[in-house]
């Protein structure tokens, strides 16, 4: 049985040696058949000091193939071109900075011998920093209200999938990419098992603020429930406003004398136009999504595709891929 271990790379250039060697020789312990690496780097701004290392290891190792991208596609999206390019029959998804451990790799594997489709690494206890985890808590909560998933079911970005997910995965080619929700569209059969969160060896977190609402803002393309939610308070707030005239008018009727206020009109003037905008908002981030998904935004775009061997590969127009011919 072949094992694809999937790996996206952003300046990774200290420890993605490390983190393939580790998991190598966990999978000599483990002895549970073959495993290739499918590294990809998602155009690392570090004046090529990380292709530079994974292609070290290409050089090195012949079941290692490097996918180069040409801009940088988010995590999400790389890891996609990673499972594009992948061979196994199952696939694992690791971070590179040694926060998903390879020693952890035999809790995951083993639950996913139980029968599950796919199986999730969580962490009882994290090594982020405060913000990253209240952005982790704020996403698992939209996760749970707008895609449905199961309470007990925990996630990270460490997880294994059978084949057959990633075969029906990747038709996804949608650029706004959110895993969890392309997972749990293919099955339901999910596990998840606690595993140990490691420090990070070097540097700090490439995910910004920007970043995180990028990501959470993809979970939109796999749920309508927003949209339910705006026809919700729209019913609310009418009848709210119907409710507040007939007291208005009431009012009127008993006590002449009274005095309309100004500045309460105001304030319901602008309370109600903001929500207004902001549902017109959320329809226009629909909207703008279903055009460029019509407009074939691609999901990440491939340079070459090295591997041990052979000439790197590059990728034609049409997508099929062929030997570069150096002159």
């Amino acid at each position: 049985m072949l094992h694809s271990v999937i790996i996206p790379c952003y300046k990774s250039n200290q420890t993605i040696r490390k983190v393939v060697e580790l998991t190598m020789e966990q999978f000599r312990v483990m002895d549970r058949g073959d495993v290739e690496f499918v590294l990809v780097d998602d155009c690392s701004p570090d004046g090529g000091a990380t292709v530079r290392a994974l292609r070290g290891l290409v050089d090195d190792y012949s079941n290692v193939r490097v996918v180069e991208l040409a801009k940088n596609a988010g995590q999400h999206n790389a890891v996609m071109a990673g499972l594009n390019f992948a061979r196994g029959d199952i696939m694992i998804a690791m971070d590179d900075d040694m926060q998903t451990h390879p020693s952890q790799l035999p809790k995951i594997l083993d639950t996913l011998d139980e029968g599950y489709d796919i199986v999730y690494g969580y962490y009882p206890s994290k090594k982020h920093s405060k913000f990253r985890n209240f952005g982790s808590y704020v996403n698992y909560m939209t996760v749970r209200i707008l895609l449905k998933k199961p309470k007990e079911l925990k996630t990270s970005s460490f997880w294994a999938i059978r084949r057959f997910v990633r075969d029906y995965a990747i038709q996804y080619t949608n650029a706004f990419t959110h895993l969890q929700g392309v997972f749990l569209r293919i099955t339901r059969n999910i596990g998840s098992v606690p595993v140990e969160h490691f420090e990070r060896e070097v540097g700090k977190s490439n995910y910004t603020l920007k970043k995180l609402l990028q990501l959470w803002s993809n979970i939109m393309g796999f749920s309508i429930v927003p949209l339910h939610m705006a026809t919700v308070l729209g019913y609310f707030f009418s009848g709210l406003g119907l409710i507040g005239a007939l007291a208005v008018i009431i009012r009127k009727i008993v006590r002449p004398v009274t005095a309309l206020g100004w500045p309460s009109m105001m304030a319901a003037i602008c309370f109600f136009s903001g929500l207004i905008l902001l549902f017109l908002g959320l329809t226009g981030e629909y909207v703008g999504r279903i055009f460029l998904g019509q407009s074939n935004n691609p999901q990440f775009v491939v340079r070459q595709i090295d591997e041990n061997g052979r000439p790197p590969y590059l990728i034609g127009s049409d997508g099929a891929c062929f030997e570069r011919k150096d002159n």
